[in-house]
């Protein structure tokens, strides 16, 4: 998956169970087997890759630093 088409307001990166990846715009919350806002900030689905071994690993603070 490339993410060269990420929202400029997004801060945070991560992937749910099924392989779903998603941006947002505040430190989502953890749930079942993936992420959610809690109704804060905008979020946005960017596409889907395989599922990941650890979903819960792949919460991302974005852009990434250098």
């Amino acid at each position: 998956m490339t993410f060269d088409k990420v929202p400029a307001w997004a801060a945070w990166l991560a992937q749910d169970a099924d392989g779903v990846w998603w941006a947002y715009e505040a430190e989502p919350n953890k749930q079942d087997k993936g992420w959610y806002e809690n109704e804060v900030g905008r979020i946005a689905r960017l596409g889907q890759s395989a599922p990941p071994l650890d979903w819960e690993a792949t919460l991302t603070a974005w852009p990434p630093k250098a």
